[in-house]
């Protein structure tokens, strides 16, 4: 057990507790950091040459920190420094250590980026989700959203990130990635995600967000023609899945002249009523965590990232759902 400093104590005489900490206290009670480090460990330096390595639970919670605060390298060491909240996710104690430097934090995300670890890490928390038996099967939800990339040349190579590339919503043009998202129908937690330039349509991706096992799938109307596709017809599974698409709203047939029930409406407004659950994620991830624009250039490094976001973000409902015990296996 860490020994308590006179900040501590301190801290510990005060009426209120900040939305940060809980939320950290929560994050921390829930993650499973042995198994998360011994996924790192045989890709971590040993340390026998060169400069001493830094704990990995311990650089592991900076990264976390990082991503949950949508901080740069240099941002969340100082913040550390400057937070008791985080100073104490972290467990350092300033009269024996300091808090690890951007560089060291750099080379860390890099290694982590290398090896897939942010894949690794849904997974598992996808898998305790499963366990715990929250996860449901049978129904998808299938969504996407996008990323924003700088479009700015004003850099070392004097050009774009050419892995973005541009895309029109509505009458707006978008210069980026695209985030797609397949979420369990029943619960609301994200199953798969996967990540393309902003060109590419949300159709495209739509059947490697759909499990083996499902037997319905949710859309909006930019997944009209699903169950026409080649890659849904050519699949045994994938070809009995009933596709409950949203109609567009110019489609809608008007039936205010007419008495009684507008069942197309009423049929609509249920299916909007379950393909709402597909928004919460990216909400999370973009408005609680912040991010709406690309942190690094290439698309498989903020594809790392947004595996981390997802598994937080799941981790989060979960916690809102009051299953905090279920998933821990308390």
């Amino acid at each position: 057990m860490q020994q308590q400093t006179f900040t501590d104590v301190e801290y510990s005489r005060r009426k209120v507790k900040t939305r940060r900490e809980e939320f950290l206290d929560t994050m921390d009670q829930m993650i499973p950091w042995a198994d998360w480090t011994e996924m790192i460990r045989p890709y971590y330096p040993s340390g026998s040459r060169g400069r001493p390595t830094r704990g990995i639970e311990t650089m592991l919670r900076m990264y976390l920190l990082q991503n949950w605060f949508n901080l740069s390298d240099v941002g969340i060491e100082e913040a550390i420094y400057d937070s008791y909240a985080m100073r104490s996710f972290m467990r350092i104690d300033f009269t024996s250590e300091q808090v690890p430097d951007a560089t060291t934090l750099l080379k860390f995300r890099h290694l982590l980026e290398k090896h897939r670890i942010g894949e690794q890490i849904f997974a598992d928390v996808n898998a305790r989700l499963e366990r715990a038996g929250l996860m449901m099967h049978g129904g998808s939800i299938v969504d996407a959203t996008i990323i924003s990339a700088p479009s700015s040349t004003k850099n070392t190579e004097g050009k774009r990130d050419p892995e973005m590339h541009q895309t029109k919503k509505g009458n707006q043009w978008y210069h980026g990635m695209k985030i797609h998202a397949g979420v369990d129908a029943g619960s609301g937690y994200t199953h798969t995600i996967t990540a393309t330039a902003a060109n590419v349509h949300d159709i495209d991706e739509a059947a490697k967000l759909i499990r083996r096992d499902d037997t319905v799938v949710y859309g909006d109307s930019g997944y009209r023609g699903l169950e026409k596709r080649d890659e849904m017809r050519a699949d045994e599974d994938l070809s009995k899945v009933e596709c409950r698409i949203s109609m567009r709203p110019g489609k809608r047939k008007n039936a205010e002249k007419h008495a009684g029930i507008n069942w197309t409406d009423a049929i609509e407004k249920r299916k909007s009523s379950t393909r709402c659950k597909g928004e919460h994620p990216f909400l999370i991830v973009k408005r609680q965590f912040g991010h709406v624009k690309t942190a690094y250039r290439g698309i498989a490094k903020n594809l790392n990232r947004f595996n981390v976001l997802f598994a937080s973000a799941n981790m989060v409902m979960c916690a809102r759902a009051g299953r905090i015990e279920e998933f821990c296996g308390v």
